[in-house]
């Protein structure tokens, strides 16, 4: 399943959209943010999100996990929400 990387300057509107998009094709999706900025989009995504896929009858959940990456070998540790239809 493809990942949504989220960052500090993503808009959480068109984070949003490409959410609606996963959701409606694969029926759940996984975002990952790094940081408390990239989070806090996240976060707004995903309460746009569910505006946008309510009048399919669809409610959302957001289930949050921590999980390791490796960057420029590096460990760190990302905030991983899998979001799908409850």
């Amino acid at each position: 399943m493809e990942v949504l990387k989220v960052s500090s300057f993503s808009d959480p509107k068109s984070v949003a959209g490409a959410l609606a998009a996963v959701l409606r094709e694969n029926g759940k999706a996984e975002m990952q943010a790094i940081g408390a900025g990239a989070v806090n989009q996240a976060v707004k995504a995903i309460a746009i999100c569910r505006g946008y896929v309510a009048p399919n009858g669809m409610d959302l959940i957001m289930i949050p996990a921590f999980t390791e990456i490796e960057i420029e070998d590096e460990k760190r540790t990302a905030i991983r929400f899998l979001v799908e239809p409850r």
